[in-house]
C-alpha cells in the first residue's frame, strides 16, 4: 500500500497544477474545477493499477478529467444554474487597468469550445498535437486546423496587440 501511495503522490504532485488550470479553462468556475480535479484524482487512485506506463499519466489524467466534466454537464443539463442568470458584463473593468493576460483570457473564453479546448491543451498543458488528437478523438490534421482557427479568432478579438503572444504559442 505504501508503494502504491508513493507512486500516486509522485504522479499527482507533478500533474495536479496543470489539471487545475485545465479544469478551470473547461468550466470557468473555481469551485467546480476543484471538484473536478478531486474527482479525477479519486478515480485515478482507484484505477492506478491500470496505468502501465508512467509516461502516459498526463494523458490518462486529462482523459479522466474530461470524462468527469462531461458527467457533470449531463447531471446539470436539466437544472437551472445560477450562472445562467444575467450578470454585469464580465469584460467591464473593475478598478485599475487590465493586463494583456486578462485580455487574452477574456478573448479565449469567447472562443467556441471546439477551438478553445485544443488551444488550452497545447498552451497550458503542453500537449503535442498528437496527444491532443488522441484526447479529443480527432485526426492530427483536424487539431492543427482548430489551433490555426483559434489563433486567427484570437487575433481578430484582440486586434494587433496579440500578435507577439500568439506567435509564441505556435
Amino acid at each position: 500500500m505504501a508503494v502504491r501511495q508513493h507512486r500516486f503522490e509522485i504522479l499527482a504532485k507533478a500533474l495536479v497544477p496543470g489539471l487545475y488550470r485545465y479544469a478551470w479553462w473547461l468550466c470557468r468556475d473555481r469551485a467546480l474545477s476543484d471538484d473536478l480535479v478531486q474527482e479525477t484524482l479519486l478515480r485515478a487512485w482507484r484505477s492506478l493499477d491500470q496505468l502501465r506506463d508512467e509516461a502516459a499519466a498526463r494523458q490518462w489524467l486529462i482523459t479522466i478529467l474530461r470524462r468527469e466534466f462531461a458527467r457533470e454537464l449531463s447531471r446539470r443539463k436539466n437544472t437551472l444554474d445560477i450562472h445562467d442568470l444575467p450578470l454585469p458584463d464580465p469584460g467591464a473593468r473593475v478598478g485599475g487597468a487590465d493586463t494583456d493576460a486578462e485580455d487574452v483570457r477574456r478573448a479565449m473564453h469567447k472562443l467556441d469550445a471546439e477551438y478553445r479546448e485544443p488551444l488550452v491543451l497545447q498552451v497550458l498543458m503542453g500537449c503535442s498535437t498528437q496527444e491532443i488528437a488522441e484526447l479529443l478523438q480527432l485526426t492530427q490534421g483536424a487539431v492543427l486546423t482548430r489551433l490555426f482557427r483559434a489563433r486567427n479568432q484570437l487575433r481578430e478579438l484582440l486586434g494587433g496587440n496579440s500578435a507577439q503572444w500568439l506567435e509564441g504559442t505556435a
